[in-house]
């Protein structure tokens, strides 16, 4: 087996440091040939130089590459392109992995009826919950990007979170690379280049397998542990998603090309929002406000986009509609 591991990185040389060493001490078998390649999307710190150092530590291992299109997916697309081989994992530069998570994720592979493979995403050891954040729904920590979906492997019905999955490359070949229309970049938070990618799989046919023993553990930077931060993520995790699969058929009436449905679903969770008493409860009403402004919004964005295209479809069809008569 021929696995890359591609990991693309922004100004973080720092914890960057931290996922390469934990990378290297992976353990796989003699007849896996591996690599790490890293993906730079045009960071001003010492991101090469730390890069450079891993390639020298471990010749053969490392190998930087250089995106200058700012934006994650063309990062991971460029990491896709560039790297050897058969099999591709993905992970973060702010993570640590387990020794076998390599190992133990691709292992999979082996059996030619699986495309793909995600593993858990954990919190640091440390990490506790606030008393203003409930965690009682299944995604509740996905701004954390913390991924569990049981204990017990299976087959996923679901896409993998990005910073712990794997894909034959052939994948990639018969679905296409990930939306340059989705994913972090300087300037927006918008995301769901991963999951959206995963979605296309599955629906394309590819079977996916989840391997809880596949272990990455997500660092946490004291600006996630805020209510800010929760707020922006699922306001921008909700345009995302209108985004990348649309408003979902059943709206059927619209102003301004927005569901009248979704300004129903706003007032309803301001209400609720207002009202209720208990901290995290409250909190929770309140990122449902959000997540319903960030697809309202999206749907605007959406709509004025159209009606600009098709005016300008017009204009080019017809140039005498806006030409001056004398």
């Amino acid at each position: 087996m021929n696995v890359s591991v591609i990991l693309c990185t922004f100004n973080r040389c720092e914890s960057l440091r931290t996922a390469l060493e934990s990378v290297a001490a992976s353990q796989l078998p003699d007849s896996v040939s591996w690599e790490v390649l890293v993906v730079d999307n045009n960071s001003k710190d010492d991101t090469r130089h730390v890069v450079d150092e891993f390639a020298r530590r471990y010749p053969g291992r490392f190998r930087y590459l250089s995106e200058p299109q700012q934006g994650k997916s063309y990062a991971l697309n460029s990491g896709i392109r560039e790297s050897s081989g058969e099999i591709l994992a993905f992970m973060d530069d702010d993570v640590a992995v387990d020794s076998n998570w390599l190992r133990i994720l691709t292992s999979i592979f082996h059996d030619p009826q699986w495309a793909g493979a995600g593993g858990r995403i954990l919190p640091e050891r440390s990490f506790t919950p606030p008393p203003w954040l409930s965690i009682k729904s299944k995604y509740a920590l996905a701004p954390l990007a913390i991924f569990e979906i049981g204990s017990q492997p299976s087959e996923m019905r679901e896409a993998p979170f990005g910073t712990n999955m794997a894909f034959r490359r052939e994948v990639f070949e018969k679905v296409g690379g990930f939306r340059t229309d989705l994913g972090p970049r300087p300037g927006s938070e918008t995301r769901s280049e991963d999951t959206e990618f995963g979605y296309r799989a599955l629906g394309a046919g590819q079977r996916l397998w989840y391997e809880p023993s596949a272990l990455v553990y997500h660092s946490l930077s004291p600006h996630r542990l805020q209510q800010k931060y929760f707020l922006a993520w699922w306001y921008d995790k909700a345009r995302a998603d209108i985004r990348a699969y649309g408003v979902p058929a059943h709206h059927r009436l619209f102003v301004a090309g927005i569901p009248l449905r979704l300004f129903r679903g706003l007032v309803n969770w301001t209400i609720r929002w207002i009202t209720s008493i208990n901290p995290a409860q409250r909190f929770s009403c309140k990122i449902k406000v959000w997540m319903k402004l960030g697809e309202i919004s999206e749907c605007y964005r959406l709509a004025s986009r159209a009606k600009n295209h098709d005016q300008q479809n017009v204009t080019e069809t017809h140039p005498a509609v806006n030409s001056v008569k004398h």
